[in-house]
């Protein structure tokens, strides 16, 4: 009946007819609306240009917006219910949140050209007559976007941020810090920026490849770049969660301050910001000095970030530096730590308990598992789908975002023309039929996988083009399965969702996203000649078998024989 991503959970015809947007068009906007009401004359207005003035809500020809308790208790915060008569369409929401949704869905309504900036001549804006009922599956909807490898400049961020409220997704997920860059000004420690930011060169390609681009790269935001990002996210119901990798991940800090490092085990001034990719041997020396810096740090990043949720990495932490220093060793053994490796559970403990005590939930990637997890910490599942439900049988809130199956730095077909390419074929297909929820868990277990997100890595996108070309259109199949209430995977209408992305791609068209067309990647979408790193065959089925804790350094579970050399997580 409609073409929505997506898919609401229920739509229904309502009637003949359908409701016309004219010049005397009016938007009736209730208490907690009004919000929803300016991005719509702001959107809306642009596209159609129609003025969309206040109007009283009993008046005929009006776009009626309510916060309404009934959506509520109904459809939750996030619930929508849109009704398209001749006369009206009234969008409730149980929540402002859940309006602004009903908002994008309106918006798909009205056809592809509702997403230009500027009206074209002789387009008619009707609504067809219907009656939708809709609120998400999870809670937690996520894309995580690493400007640590790849800097993307603010207004690049802020426009992703319109494309995810577009697709109803609601956290961004910003890896800020990495070996490669230090991507956020803080006031306290100048250097991390003026040294860490930047890097003398970039490998070209996969870290295999012998291509390299000879010229410094990096950039930073300012704090009130930050305040901007935030805020604007903010206005689209959209919660912005930054991460601080510790205490790997970590050259460009070191790089910037060499007496975070250890300094004992090597000569920590002598290092540059990491300008290949793969995980860098250099971490941080487990001293007070270094736990001193890192809480005021992140004393800023609070500051910043409104987020209940602080994500601190805690993945890939190489240990060899820590069992050659006499510094680390003896740490360890005034801790009574079984070994160097304790180390790492060590650092995630204590910034766990920092940030409990100021009110804010710590997050880890997985590998947090490995040893004791702090209280109330979320776990980030990206080495398997095994690792969630480990996560969740232990008592964990979990994040599902299984690098096997939503890792958009993967490749997207099998063909030679695969700009870069890496890791498993992912299709659009295989997107749309990837579960949040392990197989086999409880009702209760379930209820601790909040959602789930798709990470991109930025090693080899050096511009927007190329994060768009790998995200799109795979963010919309992703987006559904986040959103709606899917049958399971081998059941799903793969057929009826490609139907509706045929609208999809002309509002993305409209949008200036540069995605990977169906037959394949246009000429100037190719890179031919460098090297990436493709898996052979099918990821791994999805299992709830735990899996040993890897190597350091390499993901889980198993990988096919030979490909010890997998893209890293962070």
């Amino acid at each position: 009946m409609t073409d929505v991503i997506p898919a609401p959970v229920a739509t229904a015809e309502n009637g003949p007819g359908g409701f016309t947007l004219a010049e005397a068009t009016g938007i009736a906007a209730g208490p907690g609306a009004s919000g929803t009401a300016r991005w719509l004359r702001s959107t809306l207005g642009a596209a159609t240009g129609l003025p969309l003035p206040p109007a009283a809500a009993d008046r005929s020809g009006t776009v009626r917006l309510t916060v309404d308790p009934a959506v509520t208790a109904r459809l939750g915060l996030e619930g929508y219910r849109l009704t398209v008569t001749p006369t009206t369409a009234d969008l409730r929401g149980g929540g402002p949140a859940g309006l602004f949704w009903g908002a994008q869905t309106l918006r798909q309504l009205l056809g592809p050209d509702a997403f230009r900036r500027a009206p074209l001549p002789g387009r008619t804006w009707r609504l067809p007559p219907v009656r939708i009922e809709d609120a998400p599956r999870f809670a937690w909807r996520g894309l995580l976007l690493d400007v640590a490898r790849h800097f993307m400049p603010k207004e690049g961020v802020l426009r992703l941020l319109d494309l995810l409220a577009a697709h109803k997704l609601n956290v961004l997920h910003l890896h800020l810090t990495d070996d490669q860059g230090w991507r956020i000004e803080i006031r306290r420690h100048p250097g991390l920026t003026e040294t860490g930011a930047w890097r003398a060169r970039t490998k070209f390609g996969h870290r295999a490849s012998p291509l390299w681009e000879h010229k410094p790269h990096g950039g930073h935001y300012t704090q009130d770049d930050i305040r901007e990002i935030v805020s604007y996210a903010a206005e689209r119901h959209i919660t912005v969660v930054p991460e601080i990798d510790l205490p790997g991940h970590s050259q460009a800090a070191i790089a910037a301050y060499p007496e975070l490092g250890n300094t004992d085990a090597v000569d920590t001034a002598a290092l540059t910001v990491r300008d290949d990719w793969g995980i860098s041997p250099h971490v941080l020396a487990p001293t007070e000095a270094v736990l001193r810096f890192y809480e005021g740090v992140l004393e800023e990043v609070l500051e910043l970030f409104p987020s209940r949720i602080v994500h601190l990495g805690g993945d890939e932490c190489p240990v060899d530096e820590w069992r050659a220093s006499p510094v680390a060793r003896a740490r360890v053994e005034e801790l009574g730590l079984a070994d160097a490796e304790a180390l790492r559970s060590w650092f995630t403990g204590h910034f766990g308990a920092w940030l409990a005590a100021r009110g804010r939930v710590l997050a880890g990637w997985d590998e947090i598992l490995d040893g004791p997890v702090p209280d109330g910490a979320v776990v980030s599942c990206w080495r398997g789908v095994a690792a969630g439900a480990q996560a969740v049988r232990s008592g964990r809130d979990v994040v599902m975002c299984p690098e096997q199956h939503v890792y958009l730095d993967h490749r997207q077909a099998p063909g030679t023309d695969e700009p870069v390419p890496i890791g498993y074929v992912r299709t659009l297909e295989d997107v749309y039929r990837f579960d949040p929820v392990p197989p086999g868990l409880t009702p209760d277990e379930t209820r601790r996988v909040l959602g789930t997100q798709a990470n991109v890595w930025t090693e080899t996108m050096e511009d927007a083009g190329r994060v768009d070309y790998q995200v799109f259109p795979r963010l919309a199949a992703f987006a559904e399965a986040a959103w709606s209430p899917l049958p399971p995977p081998a059941e799903r209408d793969f057929a009826d969702f490609e139907r509706r992305m045929t609208a999809h791609y002309r509002r993305l068209d409209a949008l200036g996203v540069a995605y990977r067309p169906p037959a394949g990647p246009r000429p100037w979408q190719r890179r031919p000649g460098v090297l990436g790193k493709p898996f052979p065959g099918p990821p791994p089925a999805p299992s709830t078998r735990p899996h040993p804790a890897p190597a350091c350094g390499l993901p889980a579970p198993a990988a096919p024989a030979g490909s010890n050399d997998l893209p890293t997580n962070t």
